[in-house]
């Protein structure tokens, strides 16, 4: 009897149909794979990363915005013909040491469960053959290859879960601009060019994660987000197993969509009650390649991994970003960061991986102390080395049965109750020493 309820509970569930109206769209339970996921890594990559000068946004911030950026335009008087227009960069693109299984490996060893690629930025060059992007793709111009699909099979294989990032506008695309022009009250640009490409990259993809972006001109209605959502929750190859980001129209984020993310970098001050996400740079600059990226512009890997557990402490996934160069290498800094935070995710990521936020996320006593748990343990992130051999935790209720013992270790440690039944002062042993700057404690039996 139960496995029969079981059963037909299953079907309801994968036959729950959604209509194209937020409170129908925003009911559909978020797919279990993200929330156990917690890291992911971000990767910007495009025409924008030929110039790599100032940001992603070169095109706009030279040729869009009203007055120009002086710096680029200084830029391109000193390095390119009077002449030279922003297409004449796609040549340039050319991805010549472009390894998907090398790269899709260097994810794997950061400890990211999920990837996900720029499909098309805001200047509107996608990284995929689209139908409904002639000439100005990564196969009719520039690599000449698939960079969306040859990426996807290579991180697929490695058992991690392949997502894509969609600029919903585009700056100069002339059927945006009339729509732009007539107050949006036209749709020719999302009626022929949008939802075409976004259906057509979901059906030959597969992504299962859409991180849409570019919305913040226009509201929801006008790029038809809440018709292509429940398509793609009721009837697309992904309907189960799709996540969605909050960015589709304006003023919809932090209120609409899969998770939150609410803004870039966004870092609540408390628990959430809906899951979101923290997309972030190591390049704090940036997060497509710069050619003149400096080391002090970069984040530490204490700073990313003290950023990473506030995040999942906080019911959060955790983003990192890397911009590849042109020619398609993940600069060797990039590398080194995202191998350093898989190498502390090794000892460390029981504590993060397929966690849940504890009653209390932190304390701050002999140490900044961020907390998850997951079954019956308590994780204690401990951030920064106490100055003495000593842990205090006031937050965890103890029983003679708690026990504790350091990740990466197996002997349990001394400690003793602060007052009956609340708190412990434990002793530490000799921290190994980790340049992440970070250590975790598993305490069994507590409450």
């Amino acid at each position: 009897m139960f496995s029969v309820l079981v059963g037909a509970v299953l079907l309801a569930v994968s036959e729950a149909r959604y209509s194209a109206d937020w409170t129908s769209l925003d009911s559909r339970p978020l797919p279990t794979w993200y929330d156990e996921a917690k890291v992911g890594v971000f990767i910007h990559w495009g025409v924008f990363s030929v110039p790599g000068f100032g940001s992603e946004w070169f095109w706009w911030h030279w040729q869009g915005q009203q007055p120009p950026d002086q710096t680029c335009v200084d830029f391109m008087s000193e390095n390119y013909p009077p002449a030279f227009s922003y297409p004449e960069f796609a040549p340039l693109f050319h991805a010549h040491f472009f390894d998907p299984a090398e790269w899709a490996d260097i994810f794997r060893a950061s400890g990211a469960k999920y990837v996900v690629l720029t499909a098309k930025h805001h200047e509107g060059f996608t990284n995929w053959p689209s139908p409904n992007s002639w000439n100005w793709n990564s196969v009719d111009t520039g690599p000449h290859r698939d960079l969306v699909g040859d990426l996807g099979v290579a991180v697929r294989n490695r058992s991690l879960h392949f997502g894509l990032y969609n600029s919903l506008y585009e700056w100069f695309h002339p059927l945006y601009l009339a729509d732009k022009k007539n107050g949006f009250r036209t749709q020719d640009f999302v009626l022929h060019k949008l939802l075409p490409e976004l259906r057509n990259m979901v059906v030959r993809y597969r992504p299962e994660l859409i991180w849409s972006d570019g919305d913040w001109e226009a509201p929801d209605t006008y790029w038809n987000s809440t018709q292509f959502l429940a398509w793609l929750y009721n009837d697309s190859p992904v309907k189960d197993t799709v996540v969605t980001n909050d960015r589709w129209g304006a003023g919809c984020s932090c209120k609409h969509g899969g998770y939150y993310n609410c803004e870039d970098k966004y870092t609540p001050g408390q628990l959430p009650t809906h899951k979101w996400e923290k997309c972030t740079s190591v390049d704090t600059q940036s997060w497509g390649y710069r050619r003149n990226m400096r080391m002090n512009e970069l984040m530490p890997l204490p700073d990313i991994i003290e950023d990473l557990v506030r995040t999942v402490a906080l019911g959060g996934n955790y983003l990192l970003n890397v911009g590849p160069s042109p020619d398609g290498m993940i600069p060797p800094v990039f590398e080194e960061r995202l191998r350093a935070v898989g190498s502390w995710l090794k000892v460390n990521g029981e504590a993060i991986y397929s966690t849940k936020p504890w009653r209390v996320q932190m304390e701050n006593t002999t140490a900044v102390v961020w907390y998850t748990c997951k079954g019956s343990s308590v994780y204690a992130t401990v951030l920064s080395q106490p100055s003495q051999s000593v842990l205090l935790l006031l937050e965890p209720k103890t029983t003679t049965d708690t026990k504790v013992t350091l990740l990466g270790q197996t002997s349990p440690l001394s400690w003793s109750p602060v007052k009956p039944n609340t708190g412990l002062t434990i002793l530490l042993p000799e921290l190994p020493s980790t340049p992440a700057q970070a250590w975790t404690l598993k305490l069994d039996k507590v409450v």
